[in-house]
């Protein structure tokens, strides 16, 4: 059946697009790329989403000039149901770089079109929101960090006034700041909120302050296996996955076949992960609806999952796992029979509580209808994880694009219609229990032998590779190029709030003011850790942004006037921190050769 699927798939592509498609490949298993011209992306991107039910993940910009002469632009698809990822890869020529947008028919491309205008300079025709959106706001206007002739760690000009305009607000609403800082979302993000009276009619969002050039340092400072340890720095929850989806890349790349019993300890690690971080959000969720016994229950039970962590891995958070081929430790029975314990307590108290949550009619009122992203909006956005799932799409990356042992574990995907944050509340408790099962399942049946592949050699050039692990909010994907010095070429990764946060304007359009705060925590946000501040002149009724000096600046004057006030106003600001980033001595191919070591007894 998927074997038909696949050449309905390709022949249906082949049949519309005969003259465009060219040097089809499969350097990897269910991973097709196909080289078209830039001027066809638009229509073959239209019709793969539109015409046979691609989704779209992400574009990859890659400055290649230093190697060929020219940049490259890829789209992924994917086609979840054959199980399959589709790479559309145009040239850019160094001195016209320009492509036509696709987001005009396919909307998900919208913040990453932009993005690599941002980073790369390659300017999207035609897309229909022509403002910068990573860069701060007082970034050289034509300096594009991702390009091969900057540094990671170069210090950039500031040139105040390269802020974007702000969205106009329609007449006769009132703009209503959300944040940087919100006392109940637990991370600053600024929206502004477009108010007639207490109803949402429209929002406008600026976020992407703390930049930290991950993906910089990926292709000019680390080698592979030091890769994994900022990786899963990306998110603090979802490190493994993070860390799990890198390496996973690099070995479907490059060809290395991780043993299987390395498979299910990264499988038994990312639901452990997937139990604590679903837990915390329930808590959360209470919390952000003024309902703190949940919060306080939630965290508790949350707690010796936490302690398992640091019991198998000697970490509570950031496990440091894996590398390149497998992982750097094995899990003994004596650690088995710690997890199956906590397990067994976290499951009755989890199951208590969320039973008695889940027939709370203050709950209800408060999440029912509520954040509604209907299928046809979540399918448009491309939306992930259980965003997606609660609202009937039936996407899950653990059963359609199968990485480390899910294929063997076999998993449920949680699925409700509601469309609200009610429906994606309940997909998150029937997830928890499902990972409880994997868990249990993934040691009974783990095989033993070696947790590490023996790899003797260097890693080759000019292979992708494209991994999606499934985190607790969703799907994060990395893309990997490799290269030569023992790196890749090129390192591209999504976190899944990337995707989601580009449907929060469908979400609360049209909501009170007072749900906002909790349509926006159900997609289980994870914003960066830093804004913007925008003030408001209550006398003059005038708004005004103030930059990192003008902060640094009245942080001094309050240390002067308060001695005993704890001032940081020395630090490097975040968007200015990578510079500071220790340089990193190179490691030749050996590096790979890892030795793998039992944890000590605890």
């Amino acid at each position: 059946m998927r074997q038909h699927q696949q050449q309905e798939f390709l022949l249906d592509l082949w049949t519309h697009f005969p003259d465009v498609l060219e040097n089809f490949q499969e350097q990897v298993k269910d991973q097709l790329l196909a080289t078209i011209p830039r001027e066809a992306l638009p229509a073959v991107a239209k019709h793969a989403v539109k015409q046979l039910g691609a989704r779209f993940v992400i574009s990859v910009a890659t400055d290649m000039r230093e190697k060929d002469g020219d940049y490259a632009v890829s789209y992924i698809f994917a086609f979840d149901e054959e199980k399959k990822f589709l790479v559309l890869q145009s040239r850019v020529p160094a001195d016209d770089l320009k492509i036509s947008s696709i987001t005009p028919e396919v909307p998900a491309a919208d913040w990453t079109e932009r993005e690599s205008r941002d980073l790369l300079g390659v300017v999207p025709v035609g897309h229909p929101d022509d403002r910068r959106l990573i860069l701060p706001d007082d970034f050289p206007k034509d300096i594009h960090p991702l390009r091969r002739e900057y540094a990671y760690n170069e210090i950039f000009p500031s040139e105040p006034g390269n802020a974007p305009p702000p969205k106009p607000a329609p007449e006769g609403t009132t703009v209503v700041p959300l944040g940087p800082f919100y006392p109940i979302l637990e991370e600053p993000a600024c929206f502004r909120l477009f108010m007639d009276g207490e109803r949402v009619v429209g929002s406008d969002y600026r976020g992407f302050y703390n930049h930290r050039a991950i993906e910089k340092l990926g292709d000019s400072e680390l080698n592979y296996n030091q890769i994994p340890f900022v990786a899963q720095q990306i998110c603090g929850i979802c490190g493994q996955v993070h860390s799990c989806a890198y390496c996973q890349a690099v070995e479907d790349a490059c060809g290395i076949e991780t043993p299987m019993r390395a498979k299910y300890i990264r499988s038994l690690l990312l639901e452990l992960e997937r139990i604590h971080s679903h837990i915390l959000w329930i808590g959360l969720a209470g919390h952000i609806i003024g309902f703190d016994t949940v919060l306080m229950q939630a965290w508790r039970i949350r707690e010796p999952v936490m302690w398992l962590m640091e019991r198998v891995t000697g970490n509570r958070k950031h496990y440091s796992s894996n590398l390149i081929g497998g992982v750097r430790f094995d899990i003994d029975e004596a650690a088995a029979d710690d997890i199956r314990r906590v397990l067994a307590k976290v499951e009755v108290e989890a199951k208590a509580l969320t039973d008695a949550a889940v027939i709370d009619t203050t709950l209800m009122a408060r999440l029912k209808n509520v954040g509604v992203l209907t299928e046809e909006n979540a399918r448009a956005l491309a939306v992930v994880g259980p965003v997606a799932r609660g609202s009937n799409v039936s996407i899950d990356a653990r059963v359609d694009h199968p990485y480390a042992a899910y294929k063997e574990l076999g998993v449920q995907i949680q699925v409700q219609d509601g469309c609200d944050s009610w429906a994606r509340t309940i997909v998150r408790v029937l997830e928890l229990f499902e990972s409880i099962r994997l868990v249990r399942k993934a040691l009974d049946d783990i095989p033993g032998g070696p947790v590490m592949a023996k790899i003797d050699h260097d890693l080759p050039y000019g292979k992708t590779g494209l991994c999606s692990v499934e985190a607790a909010r969703g799907e994060a994907f990395h893309y990997v190029l490799s290269g030569d010095e023992n790196r890749p070429y090129r390192w591209r990764l999504r976190a899944p709030t990337f995707q989601n946060l580009q449907a929060v304007a469908c979400m609360i359009e049209g909501e009170q003011l007072a749900d906002v705060p909790i349509s926006i925590g159900s997609y289980d946000p994870c914003f960066s850790c830093t804004e913007r501040v925008e003030t408001l002149d209550v006398n003059t009724n005038q708004v005004r942004i103030y930059t990192s000096e003008e902060l640094q600046e009245l942080s001094r004057r309050k240390n002067a006037a308060n001695p005993h006030y704890s001032c940081h106003s020395e630090r490097p600001t975040a968007r200015r921190r990578s510079h500071f980033v220790k340089k990193l001595p190179p490691y030749g191919g050996e590096f790979l050769r890892s030795e793998t070591k039992n944890l000590p007894p605890m």
